[in-house]
């Protein structure tokens, strides 16, 4: 599915990273969310690496990247990132961010901008965001967020059926039938099916609430310095819920964005759309 893509395992940070790399020109991270891999770029890769080199990780603990215990904060998966890249040779790139990976990419440009050249966030707002301003619409639609934050009942649920919960979750966050084919779909549940990815996953999210919401409130009143594109879908929850653009605003010095056709999985429901924006911006 990673059509022209070389596969390769990478130790960065004290673990290991899976990524894919390929194509040429000015380099570009793609970060994927949860609760896929870097083979949600599938789509679009073949037109970036025309224009970029792209690499593709699967962050810590998705994927077939390592599932260590500890180290889900973004400050920490961030870094995994910036020194993945420079394991490769790159010293400064542009970062596209879906979902949790748009996370991870705020982070990154927050504690390192001269790394980070332009950030693309896909669909979400920032972290600091969701929590200072949850309301019942927002918990009732982003449901697994506060679930997730219960010790050990998550895991023993979702162990019970994994595959079953990796569909219900991707389709009840909006994701047009068939955007995904099904051989992309039995890629993301062998790697969510792995031991240690549910841990890993809900480790994450935990860390979001604490560690990085921590993080947030240090870094208050600081605005990233690099340009922002946010899109995110016109037909998901965050742009029912929040003035998406005007989150991102807040939080950079420029900002632009606007709504895609698309529901919550951008790349994998609007590829072509997603690619004008990113080619325009990038």
């Amino acid at each position: 599915m990673m059509h022209g893509m070389k596969q390769e395992t990478y130790r960065v940070n004290g673990i290991r990273l899976n990524a894919w790399t390929g194509g040429n020109g000015k380099p570009l991270v793609l970060l994927h969310g949860y609760p896929q891999t870097a083979v949600m770029w599938r789509k679009i890769i073949p037109k970036l690496s025309e224009n970029f080199s792209v690499v593709c990780p699967d962050l810590r603990g998705y994927g077939d990247s390592e599932k260590p215990r500890s180290g889900y904060d973004k400050r920490t998966m961030a870094l995994d990132i910036k020194l993945l890249m420079e394991t490769l040779g790159y010293r400064q790139f542009s970062v596209v961010g879906h979902d949790r990976g748009g996370r991870v990419g705020h982070r990154l440009a927050l504690d390192h901008p001269d790394s980070v050249d332009k950030l693309c966030v896909l669909d979400i707002v920032p972290t600091h965001t969701v929590f200072q301003q949850t309301t019942k619409e927002l918990a009732a639609a982003y449901w697994h967020w506060f679930f997730f934050l219960v010790p050990d009942l998550p895991e023993l649920m979702i162990g019970a059926k994994p595959e079953e919960f990796l569909r219900s979750a991707i389709f009840s966050l909006g994701c047009a039938a068939g955007a995904i084919e099904e051989e992309a779909m039995q890629e993301y549940i062998r790697t969510f099916k792995m031991p240690g990815t549910i841990r890993a996953v809900l480790e994450d999210y935990r860390a979001a609430a604490t560690v990085d919401f921590g993080h947030d409130e240090q870094d208050l009143g600081r605005k990233l310095t690099c340009p922002v594109l946010a899109l995110w879908g016109e037909y998901g929850k965050m742009h029912q819920i929040f003035d998406v653009l005007g989150t991102w605003k807040e939080k950079a010095q420029f900002a632009e964005g606007r709504p895609l056709h698309s529901g919550h999985f951008i790349p994998e429901e609007a590829p072509e759309a997603l690619l004008e924006e990113l080619e325009r911006f990038l």
